[in-house]
C-alpha cells in the first residue's frame, strides 16, 4: 500500500512561497464558503496530491474535511481561491476525518472505504469514468415544462439514467487527477515534486526507504533529480 503523508509546518523556501495553495480560500455551491485549505496528503513516494484537507473554521463538527484533487477547480469569482461541487449538507454525510488514521494501513483503507461510500450515496454521485458530478434523474428532479427533461421520450430518459451509476453499485471511484485547476496549483504540486525527498526525510515510517538512508540528500540534489 502507499505511504501517505501530510506536509504539516513545512514550508517551501521564500521563493515562489504565495503560490502555496494552504490557506487557500475554498467555495461551494452558490458560490457558499466552506472554509481553507489547511494541509494535502500525498504519496510520499511520487508526491502525486491525494486530497486536499480543509478546515471548515467550526461549522463542521470534525472541523475538516477531504476532498479529492479531480473535484477542484480554480474560482471563477474569487482569484486564487477554489471551488468545489459540494454543499455544507452533502459533506456533513462524509465520515469524520482523523488525521490519527493515517499512521495505520487498515484505519486509511477502511476510512477511504466509507468516504467513496459517501460520494457514491449523497446526490454527489458520478458517471462511471468521469470526474464530473451527474445530473438528478427525471425521477429525482422532476421536469418543469420547457425544460429540457420534459422533452425527452421515455426511452430517451431511460438510456440517460443507463449511463449514470445505480444506486448500490460498489464501482465508485475517487480519482485524483487534477487538470486545469490553475497556475497556483501547478506551481504548488510541482515544488511539492521538487521537495518530496527533503519532505519525506523527516518520515520515520516511510516505505520510500528508512529516514536514516535518505539523510544525506539535500533538497538541491532532488531538484537535480527532477
Amino acid at each position: 500500500m502507499a505511504h501517505y503523508g501530510l506536509l504539516r509546518d513545512y514550508r517551501f523556501d521564500d521563493e515562489g512561497t504565495t503560490d502555496d495553495i494552504r490557506g487557500a480560500k475554498i467555495y461551494g455551491q452558490n458560490e457558499e464558503k466552506l472554509g481553507k485549505i489547511d494541509d494535502v496528503i500525498f504519496d510520499h513516494s511520487t508526491a502525486n496530491i491525494r486530497y486536499l484537507v480543509v478546515d471548515t473554521g467550526g461549522w463542521l463538527s470534525s472541523k475538516k474535511f477531504l476532498v479529492p484533487p479531480d473535484r477542484v477547480r480554480a474560482s471563477q469569482k474569487h482569484d486564487g481561491d477554489f471551488e468545489i461541487p459540494l454543499t455544507k449538507q452533502q459533506i456533513e454525510r462524509f465520515p469524520a476525518y482523523n488525521e490519527s488514521d493515517l499512521g495505520s494501513d487498515e484505519n486509511w483503507k477502511e476510512y477511504e472505504k466509507r468516504y467513496k461510500a459517501a460520494w457514491h450515496d449523497s446526490p454527489v454521485q458520478h458517471r462511471k469514468g468521469s470526474d464530473r458530478d451527474i445530473t438528478p434523474t427525471p425521477n429525482e428532479m422532476p421536469a418543469e415544462p420547457g425544460s429540457i427533461g420534459s422533452q425527452l421520450s421515455p426511452a430517451e430518459q431511460a438510456e440517460v439514467s443507463a449511463r449514470i451509476i445505480p444506486a448500490g453499485s460498489n464501482e465508485v471511484t475517487i480519482q485524483t487527477s487534477a487538470v486545469g485547476i490553475g497556475s497556483r496549483w501547478s506551481t504548488f504540486e510541482r515544488r511539492l515534486r521538487q521537495h518530496r525527498r527533503h519532505i519525506t526525510n523527516l518520515c520515520k515510517t516511510c516505505t520510500v526507504g528508512p529516514a536514516s538512508d535518505r539523510s544525506s540528500e539535500s533538497v538541491a540534489d532532488e531538484r537535480k533529480a527532477v
